[in-house]
């Protein structure tokens, strides 16, 4: 049998272990291609998004440090929050968020990508927003942790350095930073091809360099 003829994984059912409300555990069942029947324990996931808030100086964002049970600690990370309203689209759903955790509205949103936060168990897919023509609101704080961040401007162009410091730890805010240089490198690029024509222009219209004369014969 070729590999294009041989059967792949197929998932046939699943059971709930326990619902947290807004993400429950299950045990799935799946075949595998040889048709070995096994389980795998998984976590479902309303998904999220986060947002690279761009200031208009086009250099710093704002990130957000806030305490984070699991781990006991504070973490600096991008603005971001759970998708758990039903039928709220991803970029209403960060408009909302950047108004509860650091009080900005934006003029512009553009969707960067999105990933899957760690697919070996959760389904949890995030969508990544990069958000401009910032303007100051009224923060919609929920929750204790969020009642008790703080607001921090970071340099873009430094969040590279700071992840190999340490400094930034979150998987979210790494790869959202990540996405968002990118494009704004991008931006830059598309305009330097026009000025590569009227360099060039310019040094045809300019006159020619006279030869130089010949040296005095001795």
């Amino acid at each position: 049998m070729s590999p294009a003829e041989r059967p792949g994984f197929r998932r046939v059912g699943e059971r709930q272990r326990y619902d947290a409300g807004f993400f429950q555990v299950v045990t799935g069942t799946f075949v595998d291609p040889q048709g070995f029947t096994f389980e795998r324990e998984l976590l479902r996931h309303p998904g999220a998004v986060c947002v690279v808030a761009l200031e208009d100086d086009g250099r710093h964002i704002l990130c957000v440090r806030q305490y984070r049970a699991v781990i006991d600690d504070e973490v600096l990370e991008l603005p971001a929050g759970k998708r758990d309203l039903p039928g709220e689209e991803p970029e209403l759903c960060a408009r909302r968020e950047l108004v509860e955790e650091v009080g900005r509205e934006a003029a512009r949103f553009t969707e960067l990508g999105r990933f899957y936060n760690s697919v070996g168990f959760s389904d949890e897919e995030t969508y990544c927003f990069l958000a401009e023509g910032l303007t100051e609101t009224a923060r919609d704080a929920h929750g204790v942790e969020e009642q008790h961040m703080t607001i921090e401007r970071v340099e873009l162009a430094a969040v590279g350095a700071m992840v190999a410091a340490g400094e930034i730890v979150d998987a979210k805010t790494i790869i959202g930073c990540s996405l968002a240089s990118r494009l704004l490198a991008g931006r830059e690029g598309a305009t330097a091809p026009g000025a590569a024509p009227a360099a060039q222009a310019a040094q045809a219209a300019a006159p020619a360099t006279p030869p130089a004369a010949p040296a005095p014969a001795s």
